[in-house]
């Protein structure tokens, strides 16, 4: 019996092991299958280019991937001319990448200086606190370890409307500055000089072209040849006439991901966007009158630097670009408020270079031992002393 159930578990077993390996190729398919989609997926989303980043219109070969990680521009306007400082940080395996930005009036484009942003980082950083914790925390003493105290950053046109007023190459920059009366003239113009560009970019600069704005479109390229586009770009300076204090959005409505905005606002009070276009509220991490001093200085007007600058520094996000309805609009606001934020550092509380909770306790301990003492010498003091008084007539005792 024990030999007839050994037997035939060993024929069960043939045949699963049989079964097993006519199924076990198809598995294998379906598995690698399943594999195959999900790298095309994420092929796919890494192909598609981000065809809008901050105020212009970023683009690059589909094939290819780019992604502008930020923003970061400075924005000064004496209420006859502004001016548009932009840096750029970008990452992907594009070699190159086209960006047009429209402005209101004739643009003059030149480099910016690299200095400018660390500069209007250093006057616009948080003012630093010091608040004290006075229990003992895991990196102080008697606890063992723990981490430090945490702290709270182009000659000739070949389309009809179309007019280029001047090309030039600057740094690792090809800049061509146009005229435009008809966006899909400017569309074919572009395309025909190497700037493919998504047919939906026409209809976003209609009206542009309805308000005869010019454009400026750059040609980014690496200073070697061959190798991708990435890294913070050479800033770039635009200086135009403008009535208002404007700076171009309404191109990012085309970006296929969430956009950060980084501005600083120079101008003779402080100043704030009219609306938040469509992204989330703008915050300002900066206000206050500043004294201009080197490239912050050089970029400035001359009546600016003479009578004092006012510097506001907004932040603003866009987790949803294609809700942008338009540009950004900067107006006075009604008080020039200043406004800093603080970072907190954190410190054990100390008296004399001790720690005042050692001391306090310390203390206590030594005010309760004096206390006891003096309790115990009042106590023994008042206890009452034994006199012998013999009774009368009787000896007293041997």
């Amino acid at each position: 019996m024990e030999r007839g159930r050994g037997a035939g578990t060993g024929r069960g077993g043939d045949v699963g092991r049989a079964a097993a390996a006519v199924l076990r190729p198809t598995a294998r398919r379906r598995a690698l299958l399943v594999v195959l989609l999900l790298l095309a997926v994420q092929l796919v989303s890494l192909a598609r280019p981000a065809y809008a980043c901050g105020c212009g219109a970023m683009v690059h070969d589909p094939r290819m991937t780019m992604a502008v990680h930020r923003e970061t521009s400075a924005v000064t306007w004496d209420g006859k001319t502004e001016q548009i400082v932009m840096s750029l940080t970008v990452d992907g395996t594009a070699p190159d990448a086209a960006w047009i930005m429209p402005v209101p009036h004739r643009a003059t484009v030149r480099l910016g200086d690299p200095a400018l942003f660390g500069q209007l980082a250093s006057l616009t950083e948080p003012a630093v606190a010091q608040r004290h914790y006075f229990w003992p925390g895991s990196g102080d003493w008697p606890f063992a370890g723990g981490s430090d105290s945490a702290e709270a950053p182009l000659p000739g046109a070949r389309g009809p409307g179309v007019g280029v007023v001047g090309r030039e190459r600057l740094g690792p920059f090809d800049v061509a500055r146009l005229t435009a009366t008809d966006p899909g003239a400017l569309r074919t113009w572009l395309k025909s000089e190497g700037f493919r560009l998504p047919a939906s970019l026409a209809t976003e600069l209609r009206p542009y072209v309805a308000q005869r704005w010019e454009y400026v479109a750059i040609r980014l390229a690496p200073a070697e040849a061959g190798h991708p586009l990435t890294g913070t770009l050479d800033p770039l300076r635009l200086s135009f006439a403008s009535e208002r204090l404007v700076y171009p959005m309404r191109l990012s409505r085309l970006a296929k991901t969430p956009q950060t905005l980084g501005l600083y606002v120079l101008a003779p009070h402080r100043m704030e966007p009219r609306s938040a276009i469509g992204g989330a509220r703008p915050e300002v991490s900066f206000a206050g009158r500043i004294t201009p001093e080197g490239a912050v200085r050089t970029l400035l007007h001359p009546t600016h630097s003479s009578g004092g600058t006012f510097l506001t520094a907004v932040e603003q996000t866009f987790p949803q670009p294609q809700r942008i309805t338009g540009d950004h609009e900067l107006r006075r606001t009604p008080r020039d408020t200043p406004f800093r934020q603080v970072r907190y550092t954190y410190a054990l509380l100390t008296v004399g270079g001790l720690p005042a909770w050692i001391l306090t306790v310390g203390g206590t301990l030594l005010l309760l031992l004096t206390g006891a003492v003096t309790l115990a010498t009042v106590a023994r003091a008042r206890r009452p002393v034994a006199v012998y008084v013999p009774p009368p007539g009787g000896m007293p005792p041997v």
